[in-house]
């Protein structure tokens, strides 16, 4: 299968073309590498340093004819989609219905979509969040990953393609930037081993659903031949403080200071963390990975490029 993936040169993008190409699928990658790096694309992938927004995206689909296009190029930094909501509702929005024009166009089979259910449900009422929960998103970026899960439904009514959106939960693992804007585990991690303290905002308390990245690429693999017309959570229904994932950093990397302790900062939510029981029975999907065992993973990862 012919198998196009915006963004496959991000953290999360370059490890589902991993799992693509060891199925044995042909890929090719659109990333304009603003935030995805050469090192971390698979050799046997084709890159196209093309933005999603631009008109040069054509010329990739025309060459390429893809079957299936995996979208998950996108402006993903909650804080900065508040301090620049139009370049993120450009990015987001606009590249993505560039995207959609053009699988429409060149008759894709399929479109998978990486949505946000750490965004897009904001802060619900009851935890965790299923798919039937009411999105509310209280961000930039909830709003306008959203905004894309509706034009998929558009795009399949309108030119039957086919679509299946996946909700991501927080992912971490080897390949995430430790000097990002996003990302606290690989943030943490990189600070702690050069030695600097840590801050801690919401005073550690805040809760999020941390899933190990090779659990998200397989069900990226999965979604290729299932759940047609589907939204799904890739969560795993339990919610972790960020004080807790910084005492399980402190054990493994020995660590001796105490975080420094700040209020939540605008745009973020206190608690989100999402079900999984909809990719149990539609993917035979769940999250595998213990958090301890990719904690480690991605220490090792992180050690290594600093070394």
């Amino acid at each position: 299968m012919k198998i196009l993936v915006t963004g496959g040169a991000g953290f999360i993008g370059s490890h589902i073309v991993d799992a693509f190409i060891s199925e044995g699928h042909d890929v090719a990658v659109v990333d304009n590498l603003s935030s995805g790096s050469r090192d971390n694309l698979n050799p046997k992938a084709r890159l196209y340093e093309v933005d999603v927004k631009s008109k040069e995206l054509a010329d990739v689909f025309e060459h390429e004819r893809p079957d299936v296009v995996d979208h998950l190029a996108a402006q993903m930094d909650v804080r900065y989609s508040l301090e620049n909501p139009i370049f993120d509702a450009e990015t987001n929005v606009v590249g993505s219905i560039n995207v959609l024009e053009n699988c429409a166009k060149h008759k894709v089979k399929k479109f998978i979509y990486a949505s946000t259910g750490g965004a897009v449900y904001g802060e619900p009422p009851d935890l965790p969040a299923a798919e039937t929960c009411w999105p509310h998103p209280i961000c930039h970026y909830g709003v306008s990953k959203y905004t894309v899960e509706h034009y998929a439904f558009l795009y399949n009514h309108l030119y039957n393609l086919r679509y299946t959106i996946l909700r991501y939960p927080n992912i971490y693992g080897p390949r995430q930037n430790p000097h990002g804007e996003a990302g606290v585990c690989a943030i943490l991690i990189g600070l702690m081993l050069e030695g600097k303290i840590p801050t801690l905002y919401g005073f550690g308390k805040p809760l999020r659903d941390y899933v190990y990245v090779g659990d998200i690429a397989r069900a990226n693999v999965i979604a290729l031949s299932k759940a047609n017309g589907e939204i799904i959570n890739l969560g795993s229904g339990r919610g972790t403080s960020v004080l807790a994932i910084y005492n399980t950093l402190k054990e493994l990397l020995n660590f001796p200071h105490d975080p420094i302790m700040k209020p939540l900062r605008a745009g973020e939510v206190n608690e989100i963390y999402i079900t999984g029981d909809r990719a149990l029975s539609l993917l035979g999907w769940k999250a595998d990975v213990s958090l301890k065992d990719g904690l480690a993973r991605t220490v090792e990862y992180i050690r290594s490029k600093q070394k």
